[in-house]
């Protein structure tokens, strides 16, 4: 597939078949996406692949932990709350979600359900926990190169048939995720990606979220008119 083809089709899954993923399929994946372009080729990622018994683990133990009211606990630190713009860009996509899936502003379990299934990673049958080395930190310029891997995931999946979200809800107790996938100390966990074969029957695999013209966010600087 051409790049701006695979980029323009591509779209998050937040419903997966429950179908098995191979090892192989995400060797290739990986095989990939680690051309990803990193600061001084410093190569700075780890990437960790959980499915069957770990992944039903990690995803029993961060959603009870979330659900019991337990604190998020990330390696990361988090912006909070988003204001402003980014707030009306976060609700804009939420609403489309919920008109697609049926669910009412005033439907609490079913909005509830909707946020389980974050903390459950979407019940995606692979789930791929990207790391980076903790010397490395204060980490700016090596969380640029992960989502430069990131992304590349991503499009190296959707080549194959597979659909993927990442998914920072699936990280929100990094303890528990460490503990599980026996993540070594020196190695920040950053985020995961949900990873599977699409349900083309789940309403919100459908949903494309907006984008900006180029107008709102690129200058120009130099070109003739």
């Amino acid at each position: 597939m051409e790049f701006e083809t695979l980029v323009q089709s591509r779209r998050s899954v937040r419903g997966f078949k429950q179908q098995q993923v191979s090892r192989d399929v995400v060797e290739a994946i990986i095989e990939s996406a680690k051309r990803a372009p990193s600061s001084m080729n410093t190569q700075p990622w780890h990437v960790h692949v959980l499915t069957g018994g770990p992944l039903e683990e990690l995803r029993r133990r961060n959603m009870e932990e979330m659900v019991g009211g337990a604190k998020v606990k990330r390696d990361i630190i988090s912006h909070g709350e988003y204001q402003g713009v980014h707030r009306n860009r976060q609700v804009d996509i939420a609403k489309k979600l919920f008109g697609a899936m049926g669910i009412a502003r005033d439907d609490k379990p079913m909005r509830q359900d909707w946020v389980l299934r974050g903390f459950r990673q979407f019940d995606a049958p692979v789930s791929l926990v990207l790391t980076y080395d903790r010397v490395l930190d204060p980490g700016a310029v090596c969380h640029f190169d992960l989502g430069a891997l990131c992304y590349g995931i991503v499009l190296a999946a959707w080549d194959r048939g597979l659909g993927s979200v990442i998914n920072g809800q699936g990280i929100m107790r990094s303890d528990i995720v460490r503990e599980v996938a026996n993540i070594p100390e020196d190695e920040v966990i950053m985020t995961c990606v949900a990873m599977g074969y699409p349900d083309d029957g789940f309403a919100a695999n459908a949903v494309r979220s907006d984008r900006e013209s180029n107008d709102e966010f690129v200058r120009y600087v130099g070109f003739a008119d």
